[in-house]
């Protein structure tokens, strides 16, 4: 028999038995290949303004719109428990929605005036801003629409001035979700000029045409304004070689981290990136993905708190360094248990 890692010579049955290192709970844990803990969660948060008393998702059991206010004593409850991150994506209303997107670069805007706040009342949590104009668009698209086509330069030029302004504010993670070609290169420059060297900017590097973000358009209310769908600019779930590709020019263009999105259903793309590049990689699992377990663990269809440590935990086998997640402050509960 060939000599190799796995098979350790000649040696089997039953000599060996794999089930001794299963025996107790002790030694699960000691010979365990995978750890993962409060740091590596990055919480997703949606805001609303003070005077918007609709705050709850129905397609999102347990989680909530929350107000400026709401969302800085959950970042200092994220922060106690050792998240070391949230992402903030706004509920913009209907009536600040526009074709042009201006909303998206006000340095007043919802968003702006959250990390102003949170970054002055919760300095120890890092804040990740979305760069995309949906939340914004009349049209409900990443970028902006003109005779029925997204302009990818035009939409470029808007999102590297929604990034400075978010970075104005205190941003630490700047985020394109748009998939526009081209705009990691191009907010990376407009930082720079603007004398932001240090922000990071983490890709959406890999984000796939899905059916799995519908919980999550209607959290920012732009799924019924959407027109059509987003397989112009949004990557073909049938493709992971094109993955690849889009990692590395995102990376080529400066990005400091890149996300694959959704997560377990592209877990084998999440390990591809992860091996190829050897970059800090990050998945978010979606609102989609949220829904089904929660959904399944309401009707007694599963364990509900099981499957969501588990379904955490193979992200990090895949490779991932960080996990967006809206389980991120019940796992990061859950895991405090077990460590106290």
């Amino acid at each position: 028999m060939e000599y190799n890692r796995f098979t350790a010579g000649r040696s089997g049955y039953p000599r060996v038995r794999m089930r001794r290192n299963r025996s107790d709970e002790w030694v699960r844990r000691m010979v365990s290949e995978v750890r993962m803990g409060p740091a590596d969660f990055i919480w997703p948060v949606f805001l609303r303004e003070d005077d918007q008393s609709d705050s709850g998702i129905a397609a999102m059991p347990g989680v909530k719109r929350l107000t400026i206010s709401e969302m800085v004593d959950a970042a200092g409850r994220a922060s106690e428990l050792g998240v070391p991150a949230i992402a903030v994506f706004p509920y913009v209303e209907a009536e600040k929605k526009t074709s042009d997107c201006e909303e998206a670069v006000s340095p007043d805007n919802l968003v702006c005036r959250a990390v102003r706040r949170l970054k002055a009342e919760v300095p120890d949590i890092g804040i990740v801003c979305d760069v995309a104009l949906d939340p914004y668009n009349a049209d409900g698209h990443d970028g902006l629409l003109r005779d029925g086509r997204i302009l990818n330069d035009e939409s470029v030029e808007m999102l590297c001035r929604q990034a400075i302004v978010q970075t104005e504010a205190g941003c630490d993670i700047i985020a394109p979700s748009d998939m526009m070609d081209g705009r990691i290169g191009a907010i990376r420059s407009a930082l720079d000029a603007a004398g932001f060297k240090d922000t990071k900017i983490c890709a959406y590097a890999a984000k796939y045409a899905s059916a799995f973000y519908g919980p999550f358009r209607d959290a920012v209310g732009s799924g019924s304004f959407l027109g059509g769908d987003k397989k112009t600019y949004q990557m073909d779930p049938a493709n992971s070689d094109e993955a690849l590709r889009e990692v590395a020019l995102d990376l080529a263009e400066g990005a400091d981290m890149v996300m694959v999105k959704p997560g377990m259903p592209y877990l084998d793309v999440i390990y591809r990136v992860k091996d190829t590049f050897g970059v800090p990689t990050i998945a978010y699992q979606v609102s989609g993905e949220y829904a089904m377990i929660k959904g399944a663990a309401a009707n007694g269809w599963l364990d509900g708190e099981k499957a969501m440590m588990e379904s955490l935990l193979v992200f990090k086998r895949a490779g991932c360094d960080a996990i967006l997640s809206y389980f991120a402050i019940e796992a990061a509960e859950r895991l405090k248990q077990d460590w106290s």
